[in-house]
């Protein structure tokens, strides 16, 4: 009787091992044709075509330089701040340039935003040369505190700005 259930356990454990190698090499084969998804329409090959190379301008080390942190003055040559941050409006068109105004150290200081057409770049070959912005020092003073997030008002010094209007 041992005998016979040995050979029962070893015949049934001989199928499934079959069965399951079975199962697994259909798992990995491709599908027959008949079984296959149906293909999706042909398309159209067209070629790649290279992208063009980007333009390249070449600006001299002495025509162009980066104006954040720049210190600003007056044409009186006071000390007008520096500016932290530039305002574009959706064309990408720069419209402003935030200047931390007033304060020693950081301590008291305020962002105030002036018109880009306000500020002179005459000099600005060296980081120590400072940009001219074309408003008294009393001007700034009265002028609102720039806040992110809320409406922006910007002191202009010939009041040829033309206010952004956004539609929602």
């Amino acid at each position: 009787m041992a005998k016979k259930l040995l050979c029962i356990l070893i015949a049934g454990f001989t199928l499934f091992s079959l069965n399951t190698s079975l199962a697994q090499s259909e798992a990995a084969s491709p599908l027959p044709e008949s079984k296959s998804p149906p293909a999706s329409p042909p398309q159209e090959s067209t070629p790649k075509q290279p992208s063009p190379p980007p333009s390249v301008t070449i600006i001299g080390a002495k025509e162009a330089h980066g104006v954040l942190g720049r210190d600003v003055r007056s044409p009186a040559n006071e000390d007008m701040g520096h500016i932290v941050d530039v305002i574009v409006d959706r064309a990408g068109v720069v419209r402003a340039a935030v200047i931390d105004f007033g304060g020693f150290l950081g301590v008291g200081s305020r962002k105030i935003v002036v018109d880009w057409n306000a500020l002179h770049f005459g000099r600005v070959a060296d980081k120590g040369d400072s940009i001219t912005l074309e408003l008294t020092k009393d001007q700034v003073n009265a002028a609102p505190e720039y806040k992110e997030d809320q409406p922006i008002v910007v002191l202009g010094a010939s009041g040829t700005l033309k206010p952004l209007q956004f539609e929602r």
